[in-house]
């Protein structure tokens, strides 16, 4: 049996989150209360929490099967539910499978059913079409991003899993996007809709920047070192784009990381985790990063390659001015080039005095233990404040894995601090320190 939480307020206390949303209170009482819901809303405001809280609410503790399928179109996405999720306190076993991810490892944790099981279309058809998972007790279905996972490529797998769930009661679909069409498979029969897209852009202030070169490198590097200290994405459309980009700013002492659906899914964890921390200001990525990814609120974006759909557009943009903060979007505009139509109110802006760019203040060091190890995130602390002497606000975030964890500190102790703390003992386990 579960040891699950049994009321909201728990949930809301463990998270330290005192008050709801408008967004959230009003999704979750229509999630109760109807069968099939459409929740819209933008990026960063909640959307997760706000069909999570329900599902638990409906979740029988005594029956150990998969009772809700949460199906996400990207392998960050997953992780960042099942992080939520994990951080709730639920007591219900959780686990999000994708693709990239070694196969044994998900057959090692499906051999004991979790309660919700989170993953990609392509994963998840894997494991219905081998029988490695029962269907027969998902009363719960979610599509979050649906729009993405809905999208052309993922309709034969899409239409093979909703087809192989016959105990579905309750489907939630999720979006930062209106006007999708949602396929007859989906049987989503007369849903109701919770729409907060409405005026979302009335804090983001779009700008463009004018560029004498077709590459716009030039003009990228004066627009950050306008922005110093804030921490951005710059959105390119492919991966070449980006690597061209990548040795422009190696080449001008810009400490950045990349994102792109061709790196490896350690890599590109890697790059978020150090973004959340601080040790990378600026990412370089595709659409990837447009959206279902956990990063900081940021003060601005880039469209140093122009979008090819208005959607894509949009999402961008969501990742700065997100609930209540500010951000501005920068569009570089190379002289030559024709903005799209979708682009409209973007004002001409000059840069201004250019400031040097300082190297970010953290690094980041891996440890070789995590969860499974029984290692807190207070035995971290313990051991670099007690052996490394380091103090309190020379600690940053720490970010902690099943099998490894990710800790910040200033740059120019990172290095003394791996050697000197690298195969100490924690929790009976002697640790690997390295800098990444």
């Amino acid at each position: 049996m579960a040891n699950a939480l049994k009321t909201q307020k728990d949930i809301l206390e463990k998270l330290n989150i005192h008050q709801l949303n408008p967004m959230q209170e009003e999704a979750i009482g229509v999630i109760c209360a109807n069968t099939n819901t459409i929740l819209l809303s933008p990026t960063g405001t909640g959307k997760t929490l706000a069909f999570l809280l329900p599902i638990i609410e409906i979740l029988d503790p005594n029956l150990p099967e998969i009772q809700a399928l949460i199906l996400v179109p990207s392998r960050e996405l997953a992780l960042q539910i099942e992080q939520v999720i994990r951080e709730m306190g639920s007591g219900y076993k959780v686990n999000a499978v994708y693709g990239g991810r070694a196969m044994a490892k998900d057959k090692t944790e499906l051999k004991h059913a979790p309660t919700i099981l989170i993953g990609t279309p392509g994963r998840i058809s894997d494991h219905i079409d081998n029988e490695r998972i029962t269907t027969k007790h998902i009363k719960t279905l979610i599509l979050d991003e649906f729009d993405k996972s809905l999208e052309v490529g993922f309709e034969d797998e899409m239409k093979f899993i909703l087809g192989a769930l016959p105990a579905v009661r309750k489907r939630i679909l999720t979006s930062a996007t209106e006007s999708v069409r949602i396929p007859a498979f989906v049987r989503l029969q007369q849903p109701k809709t919770v729409n907060y897209l409405g005026g979302v852009a009335s804090k983001l202030t779009l700008k463009t920047v004018l560029a004498s070169q077709k590459n716009k490198l030039a003009t990228l590097f004066d627009l950050i070192q306008e922005e110093e200290h804030q921490s951005g994405i710059v959105f390119c459309n492919l991966r070449e784009s980006i690597l061209k980009v990548s040795r422009f700013l190696d080449k001008n002492n810009i400490v950045h990381g990349c994102f792109h659906g061709d790196m490896e899914q350690k890599e590109r964890e890697r790059t978020l985790i150090k973004f959340r921390n601080g040790s990378y200001k600026i990412i370089i990525a595709t659409d990837l990063a447009a959206r279902g990814i956990d990063i900081p609120e940021l003060k601005y974006i880039v469209h140093l390659e122009l979008p090819l759909q208005e959607k894509e557009f949009t999402h961008r943009n969501g990742r700065t001015a997100r609930v209540n903060a500010k951000g501005t979007a920068y569009v570089l505009q190379w002289e030559k080039e024709v903005l799209p139509d979708f682009i409209k109110d973007s004002s001409i802006v000059t840069l201004g005095k250019k400031a040097k760019v300082k190297p970010p203040y953290w690094q980041t060091l891996l440890l070789s233990g995590g969860r499974k190890d029984k290692i807190s995130k207070g035995d971290i602390a313990g051991l670099f404040f007690k052996q490394g002497n380091i103090h309190p606000d020379q600690l940053g975030v720490i970010e902690l894995k099943q099998d490894c964890t990710f800790v910040a500190v200033p740059v120019e102790i990172a290095q003394t601090l791996a050697t000197h703390l690298n195969k100490t003992k924690l929790k009976q386990k002697k640790v690997r320190i390295t800098l990444i």
